[in-house]
């Protein structure tokens, strides 16, 4: 499928994955050290709901559009950081804009954090290098992004998340994710790796968990949000993350916070999710 972030901005998709990334990044914000944020498939930042793309086909009514009604109290608390730079950045770009990774990432880097925004497409890096490559502490680079990520690693600062991002344009890219997965755990073991993927059809997605769990030498989560039934895998159905070495507080929070949003964002009737270890026990 082609998953071009313009398009599928601030769906439940995004929902989801942005607000694991900022609790990813709160915990690695808990020790002064510096950390570094790289963005292989960055996209171009910020989205207008508005816009021809995302007003094509709506998406974000059905995701960040549902948010607005208050969750029980703890899941309120974990999602307050996301919900903070949804509306910082709402007060500086228009209420109709949404932040993707990169301005979330912008939004939450202390003066210490370095953020690595990568991009292939020429006019998404062209957007993406004007917003943001002025920031003193963040750098795009107009780079293939399965490139980049081997390239970029290990960081200076040793201490980081690698956010993987495709848009599985292509047949075999959820069999790369595992290959490139492996491969950069290898190069820099302590790193932290959240990879996202879509959910047609469950049935790809547990083969490449099996790989994983019989080869990665580091423990993982395989979390994964479900807003219609995955039996019909004809449609967009769900979307994961694969977090590699995940703060050992993500499980929990991960518990709290994807029955809540299943449940407000299913369609149909139907709402699931899955909060799963693998590979070697943290």
């Amino acid at each position: 499928m082609n998953y071009r972030h313009a398009f599928h901005a601030g769906n439940f998709a995004d929902v989801m994955k942005h607000a694991l990334l900022v609790r990813i990044i709160a915990y690695l914000q808990r020790k002064e050290t510096p950390i570094r944020v790289i963005d292989t498939h960055a996209g171009i930042g910020l989205y207008n709901l508005a816009g021809d793309e995302a007003g094509r086909t709506g998406e974000w009514v059905d995701g960040i559009g549902r948010l607005d009604e208050a969750f029980a109290p703890d899941v309120e608390n974990l999602l307050a950081p996301y919900r903070k730079v949804v509306a910082d950045v709402r007060a500086r770009h228009g209420e109709t804009t949404y932040p993707g990774s990169p301005a979330i990432v912008r939004e939450l880097l202390r003066r210490q954090d370095r953020g690595v925004f990568v991009e292939l497409h020429p006019a998404d890096y062209a957007v993406l290098s004007e917003a943001f490559n002025a920031v003193t502490n963040l750098k795009v680079l107009h780079l293939d992004g399965w490139t980049a990520l081997h390239a970029l690693i290990p960081p200076k600062e040793k201490r980081g998340l690698v956010l993987i991002d495709p848009p599985y344009e292509k047949p075999n890219e959820l069999e790369r994710l595992g290959e490139e997965l492996l491969a950069a755990v290898k190069k820099w073991p302590t790193g932290v790796y959240a990879s996202w993927y879509p959910i047609k059809a469950v049935e790809p997605v547990d083969a490449l968990t099996a790989r994983l769990n019989a080869e990665c030498p580091r423990p993982g989560l395989r979390l994964e949000l479900f807003v219609n039934d995955p039996r019909d895998p004809t449609r967009l159905n769900g979307s994961g993350l694969f977090v590699l070495n995940p703060p050992w507080s993500l499980r929990a929070e991960a518990e709290i916070l994807l029955p809540a949003l299943a449940e407000r964002l299913s369609r149909g009737g139907y709402g699931g999710y899955r909060c799963e270890a693998f590979g070697p026990p943290a």
